[in-house]
């Protein structure tokens, strides 16, 4: 007798990128109201990090399920645009997770640098919301949510800039929730809306 793994469903792996999505989306949703973007404290900024972290890995599963569905399309600059994302989102995370453990080498310069990718990788998301709205292979809302997700930078940082710190972290934390957790509750309770081919 021979067993065999049952395939897990392409509906089942979508939503479970959603659900990381979302899940990171809220976790640092909840840090940013907690403790704000700008921490008066090491333990704040280090569990800011974190939670940013967390959030920058709910956007590797994003993009995972974007790759999946060829969100942006077809063409080799729409797929190439993605990957590129990912290049990146990697030194974004790794200047999360060092800022987050290594208080002391938080305003060095050679941690700077990585901090560049922080906003690149935003400004990354918010183009690719865009392809995806005029790409039309994902349906519905999951089309148009992207956009209002990945507008988090272009709306949260002027927001911080223009009504100060306090406001600008309500902003952002509500950015995150009404965007990015819930464009991945959309598509973990209607995958069928991602469904490619169709």
């Amino acid at each position: 007798m021979t067993l065999t793994a049952t395939p897990v469903q392409p509906d089942t792996t979508n939503r479970n990128l959603a659900l990381g999505l979302s899940t990171g989306a809220l976790v640092w949703a909840a840090a940013s109201l907690f403790y704000g973007f700008q921490p008066a404290n090491d333990l704040g900024w280090m569990l800011t990090d974190l939670g940013g972290l967390v959030f920058q890995i709910g956007l590797l599963c994003l993009l995972a399920l974007m790759i999946r569905t060829q969100a942006t399309g077809t063409s080799r600059p729409a797929r190439i645009m993605l990957q590129v994302e990912r290049v990146l989102l990697v030194p974004a995370m790794v200047w999360s997770l060092l800022h987050a453990v290594l208080p002391d080498q938080r305003d060095a310069g050679w941690l700077a640098v990585l901090d560049v990718f922080w906003p690149l990788s935003m400004l990354g998301m918010f183009v690719i919301g865009i392809k995806v709205a005029f790409a039309g292979r994902w349906r519905g809302l999951a089309r148009v949510w992207p956009v209002v997700a990945e507008s988090w930078a272009v709306v949260t940082i002027p927001a911080m800039g223009v009504f100060g710190p306090e406001v600008g972290d309500v902003v952002g934390a509500t950015h995150l929730l009404v965007g990015y957790a819930t464009l991945g509750l959309i598509i973990a309770f209607r995958p069928e809306l991602v469904r490619s081919g169709k």
